[in-house]
């Protein structure tokens, strides 16, 4: 498949973008980590989880509409980025943005930022992933980079098992003080460093999600997770060692400055620490799906997954769409979003969707695409073209898209 760059990006992004009606096709982005295991339900065929070279680590991400670097060591240019695909030719949805700008995106969010500032993922492993935070943005700034709040969903069509930990360390026990995380990080290199000692794990249940702000502590269990967030691949990793594996420490201190790497007091307050000791933390974090008005009857439904604010700030949305066999609608957006569909074929306004049941690395998939701002606003059509099974969608917003949107704990009032 061509690739295209440079002065010839712009043609072939409007061109795309015609011939799709406002949507574009998006290639697979596959994304290893070498510090965990891949949990092996991403439908990527067994033998290409390791397609990158064992050095590399194996793949247990899938990036949705990117254009967020991966920031993994020996990673090329565009490991993270999402490719957009027309007519055996290919760009970056990142150039593909540049050269589009608000045609694309909007103008709301091309004006304010001038890229497309979050993405989503499914990660994917076989056991929890270490305890760690993410740098808020002032945090981030002392290195050149941005922060990063995410939220989880736990898809029920990707989580048939939940591999070896479906539970979730969140923050930390009322009563942890400084001293207490202190001394774990001064333990380190002596084994495990007792970090989830002073942490509370939470049963994972699929259908249900959480949105985890910057600075907030967290070890992710073992559940197929779709995860909406802001475009930042920034972390510290605070668990040395992770079911018998070691944690290199520079995966702690690998997003503050190099001169803060030994300051154990500079670490420490890395983390928020009101936030990580709430004594209510999963009232301010869980969420449950609401539906978006009453629309069963007419053969699908609409649901927020992933809603609230980060300190009075929309950074981003989700929805998942059901849509019944033979249902046809017409969903109107405030904004552009990415699509991936988890179960069932049908058709997104001229393109064909269809979830796939095993896929090579490098093969091109019909389950995911880009809505620009201007078809979502005009309305996109869907159809399940399927005779038994429901069509599923998720869908993700960028910043302050959907004022509408449910706050945390709203499910508690339908």
């Amino acid at each position: 498949m061509e690739t295209i760059c440079g002065d010839g990006v712009g043609k072939a992004a409007r061109q795309a973008l015609d011939a799709g009606k406002g949507i574009l096709r998006l290639a697979p982005t596959w994304v290893p980590r070498s510090f965990l295991q891949p949990g092996r339900r991403l439908k990527l065929h067994p033998d290409d989880y390791y397609a990158l070279g064992t050095h590399r680590g194996g793949i247990d991400e899938r990036w949705f509409a990117s254009t967020t670097h991966a920031d993994n060591e020996g990673a090329p240019d565009d490991e993270g980025l999402s490719y957009v695909v027309y007519e055996g030719k290919r760009l970056t949805l990142r150039d593909a943005i540049e050269c589009l700008g608000a045609d694309l995106i909007g103008a709301d969010i091309w004006n304010k930022y001038k890229r497309w500032p979050v993405y989503s993922k499914f990660f994917d492993n076989m056991g929890p992933i270490p305890h760690h935070l993410h740098q808020n943005f002032e945090q981030a700034a002392l290195i050149g980079r941005e922060g990063k709040p995410e939220a989880y969903y736990f898809p029920p069509q990707m989580n048939a098992i939940g591999d070896n930990f479906p539970y979730t360390f969140y923050g930390l026990e009322p009563g942890t003080t400084r001293e207490d995380v202190r001394r774990c990080i001064e333990r380190w290199n002596e084994g495990d460093n007792g970090i989830l000692d002073l942490a509370k794990a939470y049963r994972l249940k699929p259908g249900t999600g959480w949105l985890i702000g910057p600075c907030i502590l967290h070890a992710p269990g073992s559940l197929v997770t779709y995860e909406p967030q802001w475009g930042s691949d920034v972390f510290g990793m605070y668990q040395s060692i992770v079911e018998g594996r070691p944690v290199p420490r520079s995966l702690l201190v690998k997003d503050m400055p190099e001169d803060k790497h030994n300051d154990l007091d500079f670490i420490v307050d890395q983390i928020d620490w009101e936030a990580n000791v709430d004594t209510h933390f999963k009232d301010h974090h869980y969420l449950e799906p609401i539906p978006d008005g009453d629309t069963a009857s007419e053969g699908y439904v609409d649901r927020w997954i992933t809603y609230g604010k980060f300190k009075g700030e929309q950074r981003f949305t989700a929805k998942e769409l059901t849509v019944q066999p033979g249902a046809k609608v017409t969903i109107k957006d405030n904004g552009a979003s990415g699509v991936i569909v988890t179960q069932g074929r049908g058709r997104i306004g001229t393109l064909p969707l269809e979830c796939p049941t095993m896929i090579r690395y490098g093969e091109l998939t019909e389950d995911e695409v880009f809505i620009s701002e201007k078809a979502a606003r005009e309305g996109v059509t869907i159809e399940n073209l399927g005779k038994a099974c429901p069509l599923v969608l998720l869908r993700y917003f960028g910043p302050d898209v959907n004022p509408n949107a449910p706050e945390v704990g709203a499910y508690r009032k339908g």
